[in-house]
Formats: C-alpha cells, structure tokens, sequence
C-alpha cells in the first residue's frame, strides 16, 4: 500500500501532494489496478489533515478515472489504461522534463543533481 507523506513546507497544496503521490505511485507500480486505499476519512487521520482535503483530492482523482469509489465498500484504483506512446504524449513529457529541469535551476540544482536522484528515486 502507498504511503503518503506531505512536505508542508514546500508550498503545494496538501489535496495537490495527494494527487501527484497517488500519480506517482501508479506510473511506477507501486499502485496496480485494483487496489485499494485508504479511506478518506483514515487518510486525513494518518496525515494530520481536514478531510475535506482527502475529499477534493479523492474526487479530483475520481473526475479523471484514475480512481474509483465504491460506496460501503472503498477506494479502488481503476483499471483506467494509461495512455498509450503518441506523439502528443511525448510532446507532453518533453515539456515536463523541461519544466522540472527549470525548476531545478531556479532551486539551485544542476542537471546532473536532478538526473543523480532520478536514478535513486528510480531504484527504490
């Protein structure tokens, strides 16, 4: 199960944080297709949180098909297939990897820093 942790420091909005985790982990495994969540209501125990915050992040995530709740008995990941490779979802991920090498910069790192904590993020 997917542990969430929030950086209340770093100016994201805490439903945000939410999201990009719950993305995250199901571009890299770690959420497969079924699977089921935290209740909203355990989340917002978990982290500290309003859960109203767990509630517009759930829905958020609701509106666009990556999850699916069923009333009584959860949340579920759905079986919502990523996008397949075409050329707009590599235009898209071209513009992502120069946005966060931007962002990087104006953090002070360099891109060997970023591509550095890429690989460990990667092996985790």
């Amino acid at each position: 199960m997917i542990t969430f942790r929030l950086d209340l420091q770093s100016g994201v909005p805490v439903y945000r944080q939410i999201i990009d985790q719950v993305h995250a982990a199901r571009a890299s495994g770690e959420l497969k297709p079924g699977e089921r969540l935290p209740t909203m209501r355990q989340l917002a125990v978990d982290l500290s949180i309003n859960p109203n915050t767990v509630v517009r992040a759930y829905r958020e995530l609701e509106l666009t098909g990556i999850l699916n709740t069923h009333q009584g008995t959860g949340t579920f990941v759905s079986h919502k297939p990523v996008e397949t490779n075409d050329a707009d979802r590599e235009k898209r991920l071209d513009q992502f990897a120069a946005e966060v090498v931007a962002r990087a910069g104006r953090e002070g790192f360099t891109v060997k820093e970023l591509r550095a904590r890429l690989k460990e993020f990667i092996s985790k």
